[in-house]
C-alpha cells in the first residue's frame, strides 16, 4: 500500500464503485430502515449545515445497512417555487426581457430547461462528501409521480371540506409580487422612528394621541383601540374621531389587547395592513380598507394627493401634511423589527389578497364533518403525545406542540408560474371546480359551468409538496400500475426510522408532514425526529458571507489556496468596504489558505461535534486533527501488513494465545457496546469519541506495542505460549481487530476505510478471519459497506487478563513518563528495581518480565531484599508498589529533586480539594460518592507519603 494516506486518491474512486453496483439500494432482507433526505433546493449548493446534516444520516444508513436492514436513504430535490424562479428571472432580466414577455408556457420550459443544466449541483457535491442515497430512486418535487400526489392531496382535501379560498391578511412580497411563508421572511432590527400623531375628536374635542411607526398605514385606520378598563378614556369608548388628512370618522372601541402601559395606551387600528389589527378587526366587525396596491404603491381608496406614491415616499409626504396641520406631536427615534423577504430584501407588506387555505383551526365544518382541527391537528398532537413520534432532544416536541396548538390556517397559494399549478377553474361567474384535471373537476360539479372555464393562474407553496415527501417519493398514490406496484412495495418504509433536520423548520415541514402523511396513509411519516445542532464558525458567530466567515465544505475536502479563497469569498460582496473588512479576515485566518483534510476526517468532525445542543462552533483545528486520525490509522495498517508475513504459518487459532490479545479483544467488546448505545441515542459525539480514544489510544498505542515482543525474532513470547504460537496469534489477533475497527468506523469514515478493507483482504484471508464478517446473501464481498457491522458479543471479554494488561500498562507508562522526565535517551538501556507490593505484584512482574525488559529496555529487573536501602533513584507508585529507576550515570538529581517536588505540590492540590469536598458533603450525598471521594483520598495521601520518602533520600 502507498506509504502516506492521500484521500484525493481514493475518495472518487470508491464512490464511483458504490454508486455502479447499486450498492445503495435496499437490498438486504432484514427489517426495513429508511431516512427521507430533508430535500435540498435544486437551486442550492452544498453549505456545512447540509454537510453536517448528511454525515449524521449517511453515518445511520450505512450503521444500519451493514446491521442488515433492508436500507432505504430516500433522496431527492425540491422544486424551491421562488428561488428557481427568480434565478430564471434574473438571467431573463440580464438579457433585456421579462417572463411577462415569454408567455407562462415559455417561461416554464426555460425553467426545466435550467433544472436539467444545473440543478444537479448539489446532488453531485453530497456524492464528494460520501452520501449513500439510493441515485436510482432519486426523486424531484415536480416529477410526474409527485405532481400526481400533489394534485390527489388538493383534490381530497378540498372535497372533505378542509381547502377553501378566501380573502384573509398575508405576508406579501412586493417585489415577487406574491405571498410569502413566514420561513421566507428574515425580522431584521433597523433604526426607525416612532411617530405620535393626534387624531382629533368629532366633537371638536382633543381626541386622542396614537403612536405609529407606519404612519402612511394611516390611510387606512377603521378605528382607535384603547383598553376597556383604561380610566383616561373611558368617556371616549364608542365616540368617534377625525381621522387625519381623510374626510372619514372612526370610531374609538375598547380591546383587551391594547397595552395601556405602552405609549399613551391608544392603538390605530388598520386590518388589512397589521396581522394583529385583522384580528382586532374581526371581533369588532370592522371593515378593512386597503391602501396599497400589490406593487407597494397607495391606491385610489385612499385620497387623490398620495394616490400612486410609492409608500415610503407617501410616508414622508403623510409626515409633512400632519405637521402643518399640526397634528404630529412628537418624533423620536426607535429600534424596531422589520419584516424583510429574504429573496428580494423587500420590506414585506401584510397585504389582503384572495388566497387559497387549509383549515385547521375548525372543529366542527357546516355540514357536520370534522375541520382540520379535528380531523389533522388533534391527531398529530396526539402522535408526539402518545409516542409515536419522538423528538430528539425531548425538548424540541415542545416547540412542536406550541405551534400546533396555536396554528393559523395554512395560506398554500402562491402567484408565481414556477410550481404546482392549482388544480382550480373559474366559470364566467367564478364558481369553483376542483379536480385532478379539468375533466375530474366537471365530473365532481354540483353546478353547471357558466361559460368558459379558465385554470387558477397561482402555484402552490413549495412546503405543500414536500409535506408528502414521506408517501410521494414511496409511490403514493399509485395513479399508475408502475406506480401502484411500486407503493405496494415500499409502503413498508413507512414510517421511515428517523428525520434528520434543523430546529428552524420544525414549523414549516416537520409539522405539515405528520399532518399530510397521518391523513392520507393512516400512519406518522417517522418515528423520530433528530434535531440537530446550527454549526456556526470557530468564534460562535453566525456564518455570514458577508462577515467573510462562511466555509466551503468541498474546500476542506479538497483544500484551497490563499488568494482564490479570498476571490470566491469577496466575488458577491458589492460594498467596497464590506469586501475590504472580509478580505482582511479571512488572510488573517486562513494564511495559507485551506489544507486538504479530505471527506474522511470533516465527515469524523462532525461527528465529534454532534452533541445534543442548539449549536455547535466549527473549528479548522479539529478537522486537522482528525486528518492526523486518518494518518494515525493508515500508518497502524502498514505496520499489521509488514508484520503480517506468514500469518498462517502455523495456521493461528482463532483463540487468542495471549493476554494482550484477550485485552484488546475486551476492550474492542466494550467499545463497541458504548458505540450501539451512541447510535440509539444520536449521542454521534460520543460515538465519535469512543471509537477514536480505542483506536488510537488502546489499538495503535498500547496493543501495537504489547504485539511487538511476540512479534520480534528473539521470540519475547507471551506468558504460557510458545514463541511460534504467540507470534502466530498476535498477527491473527491484529488483522481481526484491525477489520473490526474498519467495519466499526466505516458509517462515519466511508473512503478510508474501504481502502484499508481491501489491502488487508489477503491477509485476512490467511488467516481464515473474513467469513465472520459477511453478510448474509444480501451483501457483497465487494465493498466493506455490506459486511456486518461489528458487534460487542462477536468478542469474548476477558477481565482477568485485562486487569494484568492494565496492570503491564501501568507500569510501563510510568518508566516511560520517568525516562521522559529524566530526558533518558530512549534506546538506552535502564536498571528496574521494584519494592512494596504484594504478591500479586511480583507473580505480574516474574510473568511479564520479558515484555517489560522488551518494551521498556530494562537491562535488569529485580526486586529490593527486604531491609534493603533504597538507592537514589527516579521513583513511581503502581498501586502498593514502587518502581525505581537508580540515577546514577543516568540524570542529573537536582532535576529529580525538582521533578518530585512539583508533582508533590500537584498531588497536594489533589488532597485540599479532595477533603474540601468531604467536608461539604451533606447527608444527602449518596453513600457511594462519599467512599469513592474518601477512596480518591486515601489513594493521594499514600502516593504523595512515598514521593516525600524518595524526595528525602535524595537530598540526603
Amino acid at each position: 500500500m502507498e506509504n502516506s494516506f492521500e484521500p484525493g486518491l481514493i475518495e472518487s474512486k470508491w464512490y464511483a464503485m458504490w454508486e455502479a453496483n447499486g450498492l445503495f439500494k435496499p437490498a438486504a432482507s432484514g427489517e426495513p430502515y429508511c431516512i427521507q433526505l430533508p430535500p435540498p433546493n435544486v437551486t442550492g449548493t452544498l453549505h456545512m449545515g447540509h454537510a453536517f446534516q448528511q454525515t449524521i444520516m449517511d453515518a445511520l444508513i450505512r450503521y444500519h445497512r451493514m446491521r442488515g436492514y433492508r436500507t432505504l436513504w430516500q433522496g431527492g430535490t425540491d422544486h424551491a417555487g421562488i428561488a428557481t424562479q427568480k434565478i430564471v428571472e434574473n438571467q431573463l432580466a440580464a438579457e433585456g426581457t421579462t417572463r411577462h414577455d415569454l408567455g407562462r408556457e415559455a417561461f416554464v420550459e426555460r425553467v426545466w430547461a435550467w433544472k436539467e443544466q444545473s440543478g444537479s449541483t448539489i446532488t453531485n457535491q453530497m456524492r464528494r462528501l460520501g452520501a449513500s442515497v439510493d441515485w436510482s430512486r432519486e426523486r424531484f418535487t415536480m416529477d410526474e409521480g409527485l405532481s400526481a400526489a400533489v394534485r390527489r392531496v388538493f383534490v381530497q382535501w378540498y372535497r372533505d371540506g378542509l381547502l377553501y379560498r378566501g380573502r384573509r391578511l398575508v405576508n406579501w412580497d412586493p417585489v415577487l409580487m406574491t405571498a410569502v411563508s413566514d420561513l421566507e421572511v428574515n425580522n431584521e432590527e433597523k433604526d426607525g422612528s416612532l411617530w405620535s400623531i393626534r387624531y382629533p375628536a368629532s366633537d371638536g374635542g382633543e381626541g386622542l394621541v396614537v403612536a405609529t411607526t407606519r404612519p402612511e398605514t394611516m390611510l387606512g385606520d377603521v378605528a382607535v383601540a384603547v383598553h376597556p378598563d383604561d380610566e383616561r378614556y373611558q368617556a371616549l369608548i364608542g365616540k368617534t374621531l377625525k381621522l387625519p388628512l381623510t374626510s372619514r370618522e372612526i370610531p374609538v372601541i375598547a380591546d383587551d389587547y391594547v397595552d395601556r402601559e405602552f405609549g399613551t395606551g391608544c392603538v390605530k387600528i388598520t386590518p388589512a395592513h397589521d396581522f394583529n389589527d385583522w384580528q382586532i378587526g374581526a371581533r369588532h366587525g370592522l371593515e378593512p380598507i386597503v391602501v396599497l396596491t400589490l406593487d407597494a404603491k397607495i391606491n385610489d381608496d385612499a385620497p387623490v394627493k398620495y394616490r400612486g406614491m410609492d409608500r415610503f415616499v407617501a410616508r414622508k409626504a403623510v409626515l409633512a401634511d400632519l405637521e402643518a396641520a399640526g397634528l404630529l406631536v412628537e418624533t423620536k427615534k426607535h429600534k424596531l423589527q422589520v419584516p424583510v423577504s429574504q429573496r428580494t430584501d423587500a420590506v414585506i407588506e401584510p397585504m389582503l389578497t384572495d388566497q387559497w387555505f387549509l383549515d385547521l383551526t375548525r372543529d366542527t365544518l357546516p355540514d357536520g364533518r370534522p375541520g382540520g382541527r379535528k380531523a389533522i391537528i388533534e391527531p398529530a398532537l396526539a402522535a408526539v403525545r402518545d409516542g409515536e413520534i419522538r423528538f430528539v432532544p425531548d425538548n424540541w416536541a415542545t416547540t412542536y406542540n406550541q405551534w400546533l396548538e396555536n396554528i393559523q390556517d395554512w395560506c398554500v397559494s402562491r402567484q408565481l408560474w414556477w410550481g404546482h399549478q392549482i388544480p382550480a377553474w373559474y366559470d364566467e361567474q367564478g364558481n369553483i371546480f376542483v379536480g385532478e384535471d379539468e375533466a375530474d373537476a366537471l365530473a365532481h360539479a354540483t353546478t353547471r359551468p357558466v361559460g368558459a372555464l379558465r385554470r387558477d393562474d397561482d402555484v402552490l407553496d413549495t412546503w405543500f409538496s414536500s409535506a408528502l415527501w414521506p408517501f410521494s417519493t414511496l409511490g403514493w398514490p399509485g395513479e399508475t400500475p408502475a406506480r401502484a406496484a411500486e407503493w405496494e412495495e415500499f409502503k413498508a418504509f413507512v414510517p421511515s426510522d428517523v428525520l434528520v433536520t434543523g430546529f428552524d423548520i420544525i414549523f414549516f415541514w416537520v409539522a405539515r408532514m405528520v399532518m399530510a402523511t397521518q391523513y392520507f396513509t393512516g400512519k406518522v411519516p417517522f418515528r423520530e425526529v433528530y434535531i440537530n445542532a446550527i454549526v456556526r464558525d470557530a468564534e460562535g458567530q453566525k456564518m455570514s458571507k458577508s462577515k467573510g466567515n462562511t466555509i466551503d465544505p468541498l474546500d476542506l475536502i479538497d483544500g484551497i489556496e490563499l488568494e482564490s479563497l479570498v476571490k470566491k469569498s469577496t466575488a458577491s460582496l458589492l460594498i467596497p468596504q464590506v469586501r475590504e473588512k472580509v478580505e482582511k479576515r479571512i488572510r488573517k485566518d486562513y494564511p495559507d489558505g485551506i489544507p486538504a483534510v479530505g471527506a474522511d476526517a470533516l465527515r469524523f468532525t462532525f461527528a465529534a461535534l454532534a452533541t445534543y445542543g442548539r449549536t455547535i462552533n466549527f473549528d479548522l483545528k479539529r478537522a486537522d486533527g482528525y486528518r492526523n486520525f486518518c494518518n494515525k490509522l493508515w500508518n497502524a495498517t502498514r505496520f499489521v501488513l509488514m508484520n503480517a508475513g506468514d500469518a498462517a504459518q502455523p495456521t493461528a487459532s482463532a483463540a487468542p494465545a495471549t493476554e494482550a490479545e484477550r485485552w484488546i479483544l475486551t476492550r474492542l467488546s466494550r467499545t463497541l457496546d458504548q458505540v450501539e448505545a451512541h447510535f440509539a441515542s444520536y449521542r454521534f459525539d460520543l460515538l465519535a469519541q469512543a471509537l477514536y480514544e480505542f483506536v488510537w489510544n488502546d489499538y495503535c498505542d498500547w496493543f501495537l506495542e504489547l504485539a511487538k515482543p511476540a512479534l520480534a525474532p528473539a521470540g519475547a513470547s507471551a506468558p504460557g505460549a510458545g514463541a511460534a504460537d504467540a507470534a502466530a496469534s498476535t498477527r491473527r489477533t491484529l488483522l481481526v481487530v484491525l477489520d473490526a475497527v474498519l467495519r466499526a468506523l466505516h458509517p462515519i469514515m466511508p473512503f478510508i476505510t474501504e481502502e484499508l478493507f481491501h489491502e488487508i483482504q489477503p491477509a485476512l484471508a490467511a488467516v481464515g478471519a473474513t467469513n465472520a464478517s459477511t453478510l448474509g446473501s444480501g451483501g457483497s464481498p465487494g465493498s466493506i459497506s455490506m459486511r456486518r457491522y461489528p458487534r460487542a458479543a462477536d468478542y469474548a471479554v476477558d477481565d482477568a487478563a485485562t486487569a494484568e494488561i492494565e496492570w503491564l500498562k501501568a507500569v510501563l507508562t510510568q518508566v516511560r513518563r520517568i525516562r521522559s522526565e529524566m530526558n533518558i535517551a530512549p534506546r538506552r538501556e535502564i536498571p528496574l528495581l521494584y519494592t512494596g507490593g504484594g504478591a500479586a505484584d511480583r507473580a505480574r512482574a516474574a510473568k511479564f518480565g520479558a515484555q517489560i525488559a522488551f518494551l521498556a529496555r530494562a537491562e535488569s529487573q529485580r526486586w529490593l531484599d527486604a531491609g534493603e536501602a533504597e538507592p537514589a533513584a527516579a521513583a513511581a507508585i503502581v498501586s502498593d508498589m514502587k518502581l525505581l529507576i537508580p540515577l546514577a550515570g543516568l540524570i542529573d538529581l537536582g532535576a529529580e529533586r525538582a521533578r518530585l517536588e512539583k508533582e508533590i505540590a500537584r498531588i497536594d492540590g489533589e488532597i485540599a480539594k479532595s477533603s474540601t469536598k468531604l467536608g461539604n458533603f451533606g447527608e444527602k450525598t449518596p453513600a457511594t460518592v462519599v467512599e469513592q471521594e474518601k477512596q480518591r483520598l486515601a489513594d493521594f495521601t499514600s502516593t504523595v507519603e512515598a514521593l516525600r520518602q524518595q524526595l528525602e533520600r535524595l537530598r540526603s
